[in-house]
């Protein structure tokens, strides 16, 4: 119990910690957020400690969103990586003294670029707070650790100020899933909105086609030698008219007793699900489970066959 009652009372403590800002939101917020949106070249994220680890998660966030970023550590700043910052460039300078002696260094240098600062600080009185362009209140009235030493509640305040900066940017820029994605091309959002069916399907001779007409013992051989457990019904011109599967030539051997010389078509569908290349993976998924089926026709916008799709694919491109 001892434990659980610590861990409630650092939780509230943050929690109270974070409404107590929520409550002080102003017209600071629109000025950093105006300020950030209106800049033509990168923000930079600075602070020392605890609060460059949150320094460091807020460009990333912003980076993730549309919002070019990077951290420079404000000791490496002093001692020569300065030149990563440019005059069309902003600061977001985090510190909850507001005196914190790395940052009040650079201070003199930021601004003579012409470089304007946002600061997230915990004392509005501070130097820090005093050289900004526009200060947004981090202050809290405990830490939740019980010597008041560790930075806890003002690195959450910090970073819930961060985040809540960046979520007003994305949707100020009308950042969409899609675009989120571009920035995540190897996470599982940017697989399933970059990759489409192009990406996967296959193509030429692998394509299991048979023609109007054909009999079922001759289909069997093309289903059987391209291994996707179908075959599309085409005319002359491979515009597709039907599928035949594994399903139907057992529901025909089922139905007929001649169904190995009967055609195609009879046996079997006149409306399968089709889709273009030019489709998203994560559409093609979506109208695979929907019909519980594991390959789809290819085609173009005429309904000529191109290619064909299998599960099998989508979950080797870790679509599922």
């Amino acid at each position: 119990m001892e434990i659980i009652d610590s861990v409630k009372k650092t939780l509230k403590i943050e929690a109270d910690s974070i409404n107590d800002v929520y409550n002080r939101v102003g017209s600071e917020y629109v000025d950093a957020v105006e300020m950030i949106f209106a800049c033509k070249g990168k923000i930079i994220v600075t602070g020392m400690g605890k609060s460059g680890q949150i320094g460091k998660k807020i460009a990333a966030t912003m980076s993730s969103t549309g919002t070019p970023a990077v951290f420079l550590h404000p000791a490496e700043g002093v001692h020569g990586d300065l030149g990563v910052i440019r005059s069309e460039d902003i600061v977001i300078a985090i510190s909850n003294s507001g005196e914190t002696e790395e940052i009040v260094t650079l201070l003199p240098v930021i601004k003579r670029f012409g470089v304007k600062i946002i600061s997230i600080v915990g004392r509005v009185n501070s130097t820090l707070a005093e050289r900004s362009d526009v200060v947004i209140d981090a202050s809290v009235k405990m830490e939740a650790c019980p010597l008041n030493l560790a930075p806890t509640a003002s690195t959450t305040v910090a970073l819930a100020i961060g985040d809540a900066i960046a979520v007003a940017l994305l949707e100020k820029r009308g950042f969409k899933a899609e675009d989120f994605a571009i920035f995540h091309p190897s996470g599982s959002l940017g697989k399933k909105l970059l990759t489409r069916v192009e990406d996967l399907y296959h193509k030429g001779e692998m394509v299991p086609v048979v023609k109007l007409g054909t009999n079922v013992a001759d289909a069997i051989y093309e289903i059987s030698s391209k291994g996707f457990g179908c075959a599309a019904i085409v005319d002359d011109n491979l515009i597709v008219q039907g599928i035949i599967t594994d399903g139907d030539l057992r529901r025909g051997m089922q139905k007929y007793q001649d169904v190995f010389e009967r055609r195609v078509e009879e046996i079997g569908s006149r409306n399968p699900k089709l889709i273009t290349k030019k489709a998203l993976a994560a559409k093609a998924l979506k109208v695979m489970e929907e019909n519980s089926i594991t390959s789809l026709l290819i085609v173009d916008d005429g309904n000529k066959i191109e290619g064909i799709l299998h599960l099998h694919d989508l979950l080797r491109a870790k679509i599922i």
